[in-house]
């Protein structure tokens, strides 16, 4: 079930502020929104994404943006890419299911819709918007995970997302955990997503139905002995209703994740953990194995106060509200600098300023 926003009581000068778009971009599908200064949603929009191309998937984005703004007031926008994106939030450099190498995203859209532009990892803003709006409101250093096919991950460390020289930081998916493991689609081998994620999860599930295992009877009525019908949805369903085999592939995941989560925990010292993304829809079947190995495993344990981990709070919302907060400042940017040429204008024509105008320092609320 996806939630509404709870967002914590604004200032006054968050209500004045414009509205900006999140466009959360995925393989199969586009998610956007308009969101006010509060944190909430005041349209959102589904799209199936159109194909891996480049040239069709900008223009995606674009009649998403136009639509949206042909009934609000937009003065920003923010996209959320999954991939690598560069350190200036500009290009994507490499998206693992969409045909971007080195795309120079936020110029292309801006050329065409002439409005500030930013691009981040979709990762990124997921963590952005639940540190903001979610699970983590009041928090300063998070640790964000997301379980989907992969493993996605975002640092936000002292109130700031941190991206890294490159702008790559948070790729723990790829964090070697089995020498000689399972291959990964990344080239290497052992990778903690080919154990935590649900690629790991539908592939033991489908091992144990392809060897016709006695245990995994239940998996394999599901999809009459098919064993390539098997998604991870229907595994997180059997297991909710008791199915021993899903519960302890799922149990399995979940150990896997604590044990991932106890070595960031050692490395980055957060005082949260989110997890998010379709797997973590297992809930507690999930997060309790989960938290009993991160237990186990922590550095530390005993002479530390070891972060929560707490489900996230924004479910699939979370991508383009945190892209479209993170273009809120990139909206203020651009309306200091209106309000500066309104001053260089009036200046130059002789004529006199007005309050504020007459001072070149930008008030608090800005």
């Amino acid at each position: 079930m996806v939630h509404e926003p709870q967002p914590r009581r604004p200032a006054i000068s968050r209500l004045l502020e414009p509205l900006t778009v999140g466009v959360d971009i995925g393989g199969s599908k586009v998610l956007a929104g308009v969101l006010n200064g509060r944190g909430q949603v005041l349209e959102r929009i589904r799209r199936e994404t159109p194909t891996t191309s480049p040239e069709e998937v900008e223009d995606a984005i674009v009649d998403i943006v136009r639509e949206l703004g042909s009934r609000h007031p937009v003065a920003a926008v923010g996209i959320g890419a999954a991939g690598f994106v560069d350190a200036a939030r500009a290009s994507v450099l490499f998206s693992p299911h969409l045909a971007w190498r080195n795309e120079p995203l936020r110029d292309a859209l801006w050329v065409r819709l002439r409005l500030p532009i930013v691009v981040d990892n979709d990762a990124n803003a997921a963590a952005w918007a639940e540190t903001h709006f979610g699970a983590a409101v009041g928090r300063r250093h998070l640790l964000c995970i997301t379980l989907g096919t992969g493993i996605g991950g975002a640092l936000v460390l002292d109130g700031r997302l941190f991206r890294g020289a490159n702008g790559m930081a948070g790729e723990f998916g790829h964090m070697q955990v089995v020498p000689g493991g399972h291959r990964c689609e990344c080239g290497n081998r052992g990778c903690w997503e080919q154990y935590a994620s649900g690629n790991a999860l539908v592939r033991d599930a489908r091992e144990l139905i392809v060897a016709r295992s006695p245990v995994a009877h239940y998996l394999r009525d599901l999809v009459d002995g098919d064993a390539d019908r098997l998604t991870g949805p229907m595994v997180s369903e059997a297991a909710r209703h008791g199915d021993p085999a899903a519960i302890e592939l799922i149990t399995e995941v979940g150990d896997w994740l604590g044990t991932g989560l106890a070595g960031l925990t050692a490395a980055f010292d957060p005082d949260c953990i989110v997890v998010g993304g379709g797997v973590s829809e297992a809930g507690d079947l999930l997060l309790e194995p989960a938290r009993e190995s991160f237990s186990r495993t922590l550095t530390g344990r005993g002479f530390r106060s070891p972060p929560p981990i707490m489900p996230a709070f924004l479910g699939p919302d979370a991508g383009f509200i945190g892209a479209a907060e993170l273009a809120r400042s990139a909206a203020r940017r651009s309306r200091r600098s209106r309000r500066s040429r309104r001053r260089g204008m009036r200046a130059r024509s002789g004529r006199p300023l007005r309050g504020s105008q007459r001072s070149t320092r930008v008030t608090s609320n800005e």
